[in-house]
């Protein structure tokens, strides 16, 4: 059995190794450091949860012993997808690198750029970054990476699908030719594929499992479920989830629960804690101390659920964690590797139950193509009749039916009035509508209650009204036709005007008083000839 001590590492490295507990190295360790020691590019296939972290951090100490770096100028980089990742290899350099002087940054977001420009002025042996904070200092003018003699990239596939793949490429132009590059990762794309082909120099593949594969130790499962109604899907899937907690006891000493969401990364934290459990979430959109300090929390012990995004799917190294729940199936098969690789580690045992709902059952059939095993079908604890379990979220449906309901009722009553009602004829409605309108004194409102009229007998009225107006209507295009007539006789001379004094008063029925036998006397006064004329 091969141990650390065959593998030429330095003895300082060694001692530290040994004091962390650990003897025999992984297979993707065995295979992997010799090589990298050696100078040559690696290609590092392997689980999750089998060492990797290891592979190029143990001989990146070794080789880098001996030397110093200049300012701005760090002699190695190490490029990882997430700022948690980065942190734990911040982590595992430290463990192993105690006894060796070297010099670290970690450059991730959610941290002062003070504090890391500080760092980088006064040079790194080691760099650790994302790709998105290490371009930022370089673009402010802070860093040079003309001096990086080994280049890692881990999890490479997680680079892929967060859209990091153009940075990653500039990054590789920035360094120089004769670096020496280690890829990691848990699967391999296409993508991926090229990237090596393009940047790796007759690198040395080890492949220390089939790509995408889960670990034998981790008991796998998944409940199909199917909600009673559609709007009761979440709440009945949040109580899946809790029965499925409470049905693992004692077992269940901590998990991780996965969403494909941010949004319901916090709904279910929030349920969970609601609910009595201690959970908290951590996604991309928290702060990073915050971030920290739950995954501090859950590492320590004092958190028993962490509700994560796949943030937290790549790379992180708890190793006691004993469940993981996938509350959504994934919308990338290789996710589920990677989440699930979570529990399990180190040669424990675990267990992970997967929550799958009938449109998500094209993900998981992509899942079973991709590990090449059909997931055992647990039963769903909730049984087919499943009752509403938060009534809160279904009051506001029944309230908009009852109002449907009432409004109906209205309707009904307004358009058949009650049968002890007697509806007063039309003639006597529009008599007495129209001795209200020439009075214009209206009885106040309190005399009317008692004989008010149904709403249906003022439709009644309305529509005995109708004739008339469309009378009035009619007698209105008479006259209008009338008074355009005069128009034109007027056009003739004016004659017809003097004709009874026919002019716009007729509308009003008011006749034109005339001269009488009276006649003034200036109408029979003669005119006089001018003087001059």
């Amino acid at each position: 059995m091969t141990k650390f001590s065959d593998l030429k590492l330095s003895p300082k490295v060694l001692k530290a190794v040994e004091e962390a507990g650990y003897e025999t190295p992984t297979p993707i360790q065995e295979g992997a450091i010799p090589p990298a020691l050696a100078g040559r590019d690696v290609l590092g296939i392997a689980q999750t949860g089998t060492g990797k972290t290891a592979s190029f951090t143990l001989p990146m100490i070794t080789l880098l012993a001996r030397g110093r770096a200049r300012a701005r100028m760090p002699r190695s980089l190490v490029l990882c997808p997430t700022r948690e990742l980065a942190a734990q290899v911040a982590e595992n350099f430290d463990t192993y690198s105690k006894h060796v002087k070297l010099t670290k940054a970690l450059l991730i977001g959610g941290v002062s750029f003070k504090e890391q420009d500080t760092l980088i002025d006064k040079g790194v042996d080691v760099l650790i970054a994302t790709p998105g904070r290490l371009l930022d200092h370089f673009e402010r003018g802070k860093l040079i990476l003309n001096d990086v003699k080994i280049m890692v990239v881990d999890e490479a596939d997680r680079m892929l699908d967060m859209g990091f793949i153009p940075d990653i490429e500039r990054i590789f132009g920035l360094t120089p030719f004769t670096r020496q590059t280690l890829f990691f990762s848990a699967t391999m794309a296409p993508e991926i594929e090229r990237i090596t082909n393009t940047f790796l120099s007759n690198p040395e593949r080890i492949e220390v499992a089939r790509q995408a594969t889960t670990n034998v130790n981790i008991t796998q499962g998944v409940v199909m479920f199917k909600a009673s109604r559609k709007d009761r899907e979440a709440s009945e899937k949040r109580q899946v989830l809790r029965m499925l907690i409470d049905a693992e006891g004692e077992k269940c000493t901590n998990a991780i629960v996965f969403c494909n969401r941010k949004m319901d990364v916090d709904v279910v934290a929030k349920s969970l804690k609601k609910h009595g459990y201690d959970a908290a979430p951590i996604h991309g959109d928290l702060d990073q101390s915050q971030r920290t300090k739950t995954l501090d929390g859950f590492r320590a012990g004092t958190l028993r659920f962490l509700i994560a995004s796949d943030v937290a799917a790549r790379g992180l190294d708890v190793p006691s964690v004993s469940h993981v729940f996938n509350f959504d199936v994934p919308s990338h098969a290789e996710d589920y590797v990677h989440r699930i690789g979570r529990t399990g580690r180190a040669g424990r045992d675990g267990t992970a139950i997967m929550i799958c709902t009938p449109r998500d059952e094209k993900n998981l059939a992509d899942v079973e193509r991709l590990v090449q095993n059909e997931i055992p079908r647990l039963s769903n604890p909730l049984g087919n009749d499943t009752a509403p379990e938060a009534p809160e979220e279904t009051a506001k449906p029944e309230r908009a039916k009852s109002t449907r309901t009432r409004s109906r009722s209205r309707s009904d009553k307004d358009a058949k009035p009650k049968a002890d009602e007697a509806a007063p004829a039309p003639s006597e409605n529009i008599q007495s509508e129209t001795t209200q309108t020439e009075t214009k004194q209206p009885e106040p409102k309190a005399a009317e209650a008692p004989v008010e009229a149904p709403k249906s007998d003022k439709r009644a009225e309305d529509k005995a009204a109708k004739p008339p107006k469309q009378d009035a209507k009619k007698d209105n295009n008479d006259r209008r036709g009338q008074d355009s007539n005069r128009g034109r006789d007027s056009n003739r001379g004016g004659r017809d005007n003097n004709r009874g004094g026919r002019n716009n008063n007729d509308r009003g029925g008011n006749k034109v008083v005339g001269l009488g036998d009276h006649t003034p006397e200036f109408i029979g006064l003669s005119f006089a000839e001018r003087p001059d004329g």
